[in-house]
């Protein structure tokens, strides 16, 4: 008997996916469970997995191609599979009653093979060739993650001179073309289907927005030395890293609860107001930018906050976020400021209205009470759509943002 192996539902906002990678070939053997295949969508990789034990009897799409939903992948066939030179039925009989003397036999290591379960780590160690029982694995059972294969890069890349860098990440990205070997070398690489998406919408809401940005500055004293205080019991007791990121979360949470116009999206001649806050982290992950939504952030603690961020930060490098971990957002944050990022003008999010930027915080000379002193200071911008948000709208929400920084007591008090 054959079973077919069809393409998995996929979202509305989603209309198709590339066939990333085969795992097995034709007359390989399966295990039910076993990785046989990824898709590449604009915004995750799926893993699709043998559904019983079998042989793969044929591959309908090969890698490269664009696929639909519930469109034939391949054929699996199941009557009956050999297994370590072993004839055995797909469906093996109920085994008897153990011999009570029997001791039980341990289980056994996993073998290098699947030790890489992750799809993002598998793709890495086949397109560049690597070894995999050289690389560590920080996993369950010692398996190896797609962070495992990067530190791994990380350490082989010290060792390496500076003009074979370039070509060593760039095999991360995807198959490369060479063009020529010469003084003067240049080669193709194809987009993921992430950066192509992220391409995309950029454009897409350069065309059809009316962006605006708007800067301030804000002191954080107030808000570095509060973390200095409460960080380590922080820790201990929450079991989060207490950052930057729940102070501004909460901080834009109430300044978008006064201005629920730049929480609010355009839909054709309409604004839709959302009287809920659901606000996207931009994550920087090795397929590169994605904005997980951290969903209803108004009732969220700050560490509840700083969880949900952490959590993302390891999806996103693992290669493991779901749909509804990037669907939808009211408003977005992206701090460029963790990569040095002195002052930069964010793009809008589709349909979202609004995204503030942050930046590195950098000590400056200013003016306190008269007094020109040193102080930790970071530039905040805010991209807005011109079409709903006026611009006095605009900067009062920076400014609210700033004043809740200033004085952190504030978030508690709801005082603005």
């Amino acid at each position: 008997m054959s079973i077919e192996i069809r393409v998995p539902a996929l979202p509305e906002s989603v209309a198709d996916a590339t066939v990333l990678a085969w795992h097995k070939q034709a007359g390989d053997l399966l295990r039910q469970g076993d990785a046989l295949v990824d898709l590449e969508t604009d915004k995750v990789v799926l893993e699709v997995p043998a559904p019983a034990d079998g042989v793969l009897e044929e591959i309908h799409v090969p890698a490269g191609e664009v696929v639909q939903a519930q469109q034939l992948l391949a054929l699996l066939r199941t009557d009956r599979v050999e297994f370590l030179g072993e004839t055995a039925p797909a469906e093996a009989p109920s085994p008897g009653p153990a011999p009570s003397s029997a001791a039980p036999e341990p289980a056994a290591a996993p073998s290098v093979a699947e030790r890489v379960t992750a799809p993002a780590a598998r793709r890495l160690i086949k397109e560049l060739k690597l070894d995999p029982g050289a690389i560590p694995g920080t996993g369950k059972d010692g398996r190896i993650l797609k962070s495992d294969v990067m530190a791994y890069l990380d350490e082989r890349e010290k060792e390496r001179p500076r003009d074979e860098l370039h070509a060593f990440r760039g095999a991360s990205e995807s198959p490369v073309e060479e063009l020529g070997a010469s003084e003067r070398p240049e080669q193709r690489v194809p987009m993921t289907r992430l950066r192509a998406r992220v391409a995309e919408r950029l454009v897409q809401a350069q065309q059809t927005a009316a962006i605006l940005t708007t800067f301030n500055e804000v002191d954080m004293q107030a808000v570095t030395e509060l973390r200095g205080r409460h960080k380590e019991r922080f820790e201990q007791q929450h079991g989060a890293r207490l950052g930057f990121m729940s102070f501004f979360v909460k901080a834009a949470v109430e300044a978008l609860k006064r201005f629920p116009v730049i929480n609010a999206a355009v839909d054709g001649s309409d604004i839709i107001y959302h009287g809920y806050y659901d606000i996207g982290i931009a994550v920087s992950s090795p397929r590169g930018l994605v904005v997980p939504i951290l969903r209803d952030c108004d009732q969220r603690s700050f560490a509840d906050i700083e969880r949900g961020i952490a959590e993302f930060g390891n999806k996103a490098k693992d290669g493991t976020l779901s749909y509804e971990e990037l669907s939808g957002g009211t408003f977005s944050i992206s701090n460029g400021g963790i990569f040095g990022s002195l002052l930069s003008t964010p793009i809008l999010n589709p349909p979202q209205s609004a995204i503030l930027g942050m930046h590195a915080i950098k000590d400056r000379p200013v003016v306190v009470n008269g007094q020109i002193c040193i102080r930790p200071m970071m530039y905040l911008a805010l991209s807005y759509d011109h079409r709903i948000v006026d611009g006095r709208d605009a900067v009062q929400f920076l400014s609210t943002i700033k004043d809740a920084l200033e004085d952190p007591a504030r978030l508690l008090l709801a005082v603005y």
